[in-house]
């Protein structure tokens, strides 16, 4: 006999996934995020297997969820099976050992999951005749023609056999930014753009979206296949979009190796996905390996740490940066995400918080991508007592009024405002700047508040016996400082525009103007046409650039810099352009050279370098350990080089 409180708890548990599941799938809405729906489902199953009981209506005993009544219904000839999920590399492993138990020489493939819509496609006589949604697993929405506009999707195929495949609606990361662009109300996701397209009425609307299909599996087919890899080859053959990934694998050692690598890499993918999918290889085992009324045992979905979850967002504050700009931070529920405990995060602006219609008081979701900062989404959930965030009149730190330009607030006080100063000049010691060890921010606001530190310049002017007054600071720290300041002196010029802070001028920026005038002289005499000619530096950039150089402030102190004997090394002029017009992305450890280093030989030749491979790509550099960038440079025919061969092609 179940505990009632069991029972109450399922029942409670299955109202909750299925409201998740009409806010996802009906209204393309969802107010959870992947990891909190995973671990509401995943406890429902796990009493289920306790108890041994499933009680009518559970989600775990069907596949996706309603049909939108304004579509014409399609019952599917071939099922539709969801995927089974490993929580772990221990689970993944048992796994592979059960397969093995059934056919001991079958190896595994391994697939991207991607993050989409899932769609299924009909073909016969070799021409495009049905694309269907998934629906609830039998009976999907027919797209057709929403799916006809998606230029990856083949209309006519060589194969004239009937055939009925599977695979992803997407939205590319790169579609996405360039349909946002030009729209009135931008998308929050490609996710949500994929979906909110291929549900439209009208395919006009669908066809603005530039989607992509992604093609991973056969469902229906008169020839027959002996593995995974053939289908994968016939695909292809086909002429149908598989992406860039798909992997035989032997054991789970060399699985588990792959998902570690795209773990890395999927922030620089132009396409989200959120695990990896791993099915036996061999076709003649899956019979007997079976299905459960929901997933087929023979596949199996290894997901990703997740990246996105809500959160109550408790209240914002509003902090001057290094230019004076003032940005709100979102101050949050402390939650775990990615690794790490997430209690702040970032709103861009008073307009992005008004477009995203958060509060105060509010559910939200928060995103964090490997390193990245967490920002807040969108909303979640308002409630009762949630409140507007109201947009601030006066600087938070100094008191001044504020000044609005666009969406952007300012603070002018710029040489009272202790916030901007200490900002300033914690970027100019950073690592990408003047890079002076052992002077931290906390330290920085020690040596604002005590020894009247406020211009650059004003580093180089500190003394030892200074320094050693200082809370916590002893002769060694001190000593190390002074070292540290005394070499920074001499500095390359695109470190030096990086650091005395430019609005909006990045590390690349300033790499690209230090390529562009060779000297700090020439930059200043540069027109602002001259600047603003430089790819990839906009209006707005060009303008600041050419303000600041201009202003008396800036002006002074950049003089009292060289008063205190800093000196700036010129560009050193490109030797030659043997490599112009070239590409190359560089991955694993190289043998003679550090990536810096070989970075610098190609530009100084007239190449460019990039940090992800696309079809824009010429070359892939690849030392040891290379990782999925090697993977997909194969993926799409790019030729892979080693040193030697950059070497010679200066040389020759």
């Amino acid at each position: 006999m179940t505990d009632q409180k069991v029972l109450d708890e399922m029942k409670e548990l299955i109202e909750k996934i299925n409201r998740f599941n009409y806010h996802y799938y009906t209204l393309d809405n969802p107010i959870v995020s992947d990891k909190e729906y995973d671990d509401t489902y995943y406890r429902l199953v796990d009493l289920e297997e306790k108890y041994g009981v499933i009680l009518p209506g559970s989600p775990t005993q069907r596949v996706g969820d309603v049909v939108l009544k304004n579509f014409k219904k399609h019952k599917h000839e071939i099922r539709l099976y969801s995927l089974s999920k490993v929580r772990d590399f221990q689970d993944l492993e048992k796994w592979v050992s059960d397969m093995r138990s059934f056919d001991p020489s079958t190896d595994f493939a391994l697939e991207y999951k991607y993050d989409g819509l899932q769609l299924v496609l009909e073909y016969e006589n070799g021409r495009f005749k049905r694309a269907t949604t998934r629906g609830d697993g039998n009976i999907g929405e027919d797209v057709s023609m929403q799916v006809k506009t998606i230029s990856s999707v083949p209309l006519t195929i060589d194969y004239k056999g009937k055939l009925i495949v599977q695979g992803e609606g997407m939205m590319t990361k790169s579609a996405l930014k360039e349909y946002n662009k030009k729209a009135e109300i931008k998308l929050k996701n490609a996710r949500n753009g994929v979906a909110g397209a291929i549900r439209n009425l009208d395919p006009k609307e669908t066809a603005k979206r530039k989607l992509d299909f992604f093609c991973y599996s056969i469902l229906f087919c008169e020839r027959k296949f002996k593995t995974q890899l053939e289908m994968h080859q016939f695909l292809l053959e086909n002429k149908f979009n598989v992406g860039n990934f798909f992997e035989i694998c032997k054991n789970a050692g060399q699985i588990e190796d792959l998902i570690l690598e795209v773990g890395k890499e999927k922030q620089h993918l132009d396409i989200d996905i959120d695990g990896m999918v791993i099915k036996v290889n061999n076709v003649s085992p899956r019979e007997e390996i079976g299905w459960t009324n929901k997933f087929p045992k023979w596949a199996m979905a290894f997901k990703f740490e997740a990246e996105e979850i809500s959160t109550m967002l408790k209240d914002v504050v509003w902090q001057v940066g290094r230019s004076g700009k003032v940005s709100p931070t979102a101050i949050l529920e402390p939650v775990e995400l990615a690794g790490a405990t997430i209690s702040r995060a970032t709103l861009n602006n008073i307009e992005d918080i008004r477009k995203k219609e958060v509060c105060l008081n509010s559910r939200v979701f928060v995103r964090r991508s490997n390193e990245v900062i967490p920002e807040v989404l969108g909303l979640a959930e308002k409630y009762s007592d949630s409140k507007p965030i109201e947009e601030p009149k006066i600087c938070p730190c100094c008191g001044s009024t504020l000044i609005k330009k666009g969406p952007l607030l300012f603070c002018k006080n710029h040489d009272g405002c202790k916030e901007q100063i200490v900002s300033r000049l914690t970027h100019f010691v950073s690592r990408k700047a003047f890079d002076i060890e052992g002077v931290s921010e906390k330290t920085i606001i020690q040596l604002y508040d005590d020894l009247n530190l406020r211009h650059f310049s004003d580093f180089y002017k500190l003394t030892k016996e200074q320094l050693v007054s200082l809370e916590k600071f002893q002769d060694k720290k001190a000593e190390n400082v002074i070292k540290s300041l005394e070499k920074s002196k001499r500095i390359d010029l695109s470190r030096f525009i990086y650091g005395i802070g430019i609005s909006e001028v990045g590390e690349k920026t300033a790499k690209d103007l230090a390529k562009t005038f060779r000297s700090l002289n020439n930059l200043k005499d540069a027109t602002l046409e001259e600047i603003d000619s430089i790819e990839d530096i906009g209006e707005v950039i060009a303008q600041n650039i050419y303000d600041f150089l201009r202003e008396d402030d800036n002006i002074k102190e950049i003089k009292r810099l060289f008063d205190v004997g800093v000196v700036v090394e010129e560009e050193s002029k490109q030797k030659s352009n043997k490599l112009a017009g070239l590409t190359f992305v560089l991955t694993g450890t190289l043998e003679n050279y550090s990536r810096d280093d070989m970075t610098k030989l190609i530009e100084e030749n007239g190449g460019k370098t990039a940090s992800s491979v696309s079809k824009k790509t010429n070359f892939v550099l690849a030392g040891t350990n290379a990782g999925s960038k090697l993977d997909k440079a194969k993926a799409l025919g790019i030729e892979i080089i080693s040193e030697k061969d950059v070497l010679n092609m200066i040389k020759n």
